[in-house]
Order: C-alpha cells, then structure tokens, then sequence
C-alpha cells in the first residue's frame, strides 16, 4: 500500500493557522491534499494534525483523519520523521500493510502531481530509502559570507575568494514540499539528507519556503504570475 501522509499541527507561531489560512482563496492544505489525488498513486490520503478544525477541512477536501496527533508529538521542536513514524504505527495497528509512504508538507502551494510521480519513480529506479526535490541555490554558496552586528564580513570559505564562480561546484538544497520514503525507513528513523536518498531537480520559480508573512506575500505573487 502507499500512502500520503500530510503534517499539519495547529499551533503555527509565525503565521496563525498558517495550515489553513486562505492562499488565493483557498486553505493552504488544500493544495497538498489536490496534488496527492491528482497524481492517482495513493492508496489513502492522511493528514496527521492535533487540530480538529484542520481535521475538518482536510476532510472536505478528500483526505482521510483517522487519529488525532498526540500532543507530545505537535510542538514546534518534534521533527517530521517521529510523526510520519506516529502515523505509519497507528495506520499498522489499524490493520493497514504499508510499503512506501509520501510525507507532504501541508504549506507547499507550488507542489504538482508530476513531481510526486517523478520522485517516486526515482525511489524505485535508484532503490533507495528516501526521494524528494531539490533546486539549485541561485548565488553560489562557496562565496557566502557571514556578518556581524557592525557590518564586518568573513567568507566562510575564504579559499574560494579567488575561485570563478563558473569554476565553483553546484549547490542545491531541500525545496521543502514532499519527501518519499519506505515504511522501514520512516520507522527506523533513518536520516533523509544521506546516501540513503535520490533526488529529482525543480526549477527554482516552483520553490518558496513560507515561513514569515514576507515568504506568503512573495509566494502569492510568484502563483498569480505562475498562473495568470
């Protein structure tokens, strides 16, 4: 069996209800649960919350709320691994055999149905634990620089200050929207970023982390342009 299974813990500090507050008229989980459906590999579609008003609308939306999240795993410092791990138990326990499980972040506005299917394509053709989107940084990062309440700089890798940027290795980083991985790996609490997962690229004009208001405000503009 393959499973969606969808984060969406109620107690968002930096913006409210961030889960559910409307992203160009809809629920921001909305997209998560539509882009599941859409890509037609799931067997069941869960969202794993604390919240019973996210519960409520996660369901009218076609997703599943078969247990309510405890609350020693919906605090702002429980990583996702202990939760899609929660929720793969509790689904066992309920008489559910589950091969490969998709974590979808419910703030991922950007998230297509093609990826999901791509990434899973990877996870088999590469045999590994975990696939997931990466994009590349668009400054390299070897000429990053750190600074400090005065202004003053340092590189933190000032062997590069020389290097052409055209001679510097490609960066990438996670893009945060969808994470695949087999039911052993979840339950064993294996690392994502290691040897053990495959990645797939998305251009960077699909990526916008939604951490700040600013990050909603920037992502709003990038989908009216996306889908104008």
């Amino acid at each position: 069996m393959k499973i969606a299974i969808i984060p969406a813990r109620g107690g968002s500090k930096r913006i409210p209800r961030k889960n559910i507050k409307l992203f160009q008229g809809k629920p921001m989980i909305a997209y998560s649960i539509e882009a599941a459906k859409e890509c037609g590999l799931f067997d069941k579609i869960i969202v794993s919350t604390d919240d019973e008003e996210i519960a409520e609308i996660a369901r009218s939306y076609g997703a599943e709320v078969p247990f309510i999240r405890p609350k020693e795993l919906s605090d702002d410092h429980t990583a996702t691994i202990p939760v899609i791990a929660h929720a793969i138990q509790t689904l066992q326990e309920q008489g559910d055999s589950i091969d490969t499980v998709c974590c979808i972040y419910a703030t991922a506005p950007f998230i297509r149905s093609e990826d999901i299917v791509s990434a899973y394509n990877a996870l088999l053709t590469h045999n590994k634990q975990y696939a997931f989107p990466v994009t590349s940084f668009p400054f390299p990062i070897f000429r990053g620089v750190k600074r400090d309440e005065e202004g003053n700089v340092q590189m933190f890798f000032p062997e590069h200050f020389s290097t052409r940027s055209q001679d510097l290795e490609e960066a990438y980083h996670d893009v945060g929207q969808f994470y695949w991985g087999t039911s052993e790996a979840w339950l064993e609490g294996n690392p994502i970023f290691s040897e053990a997962a495959t990645t797939i690229i998305l251009p960077r004009h699909l990526v916008q982390d939604i951490d700040t208001l600013e990050d909603w405000e920037r992502a709003e503009l990038m989908y009216k342009v996306l889908h104008s």
